[in-house]
């Protein structure tokens, strides 16, 4: 199948594009930045630091000993380690994201310290989600 150089150039600008936000999500907290941020916050014996779906990630040792994974938001740097707690229940997420003008919101899950979903995005794009459990901001998004 030959596709037209429009296509080809359309295609190419989208990926770029797509591409550019998740580089710009990275870089507002670069690793070391991360070691930092959770070094000024007591953790130690901080490993695997890793940018994956849509957030920082790492594994560590809290101030009182105990090994966990952490995730970071990549915009503020908000620590949300495994053993958070929510605040929220699933129907405050799904209307969260209802009124955030998410569409076809499936697969609410509480999961290791973050709320994740599902769903469509005002462009139609399919999503995977991360939220913050105390107040259900988005924190982290990767396509479907």
């Amino acid at each position: 199948m030959r596709h037209s150089p429009i296509r080809t150039a359309l295609l190419a600008a989208a990926l770029a594009v797509a591409t550019t936000g998740i580089a710009q999500a990275q870089d507002a907290l670069t690793a070391p930045k991360v070691r930092a941020q959770l070094e000024a916050q007591g953790y130690t014996k901080i490993k695997d630091v890793k940018f994956d779906d849509g957030l920082w990630e790492a594994d560590a040792t809290s101030a009182n000993g105990k090994r966990v994974d952490v995730r970071l938001d990549p915009a503020t740097g908000t620590i949300y380690p495994e053993t958070s707690v929510s605040q929220l229940s699933e129907a405050d997420i799904r209307a969260q994201l209802s009124a955030a003008g998410y569409t076809r919101v499936k697969d609410v899950k509480f999961d290791d310290g973050l709320w994740k979903a599902e769903a469509t995005d005002a462009n139609g794009q399919k999503l995977e989600l991360r939220l913050d459990p105390t107040n259900g901001k988005v924190i982290g998004r990767t396509h479907d």
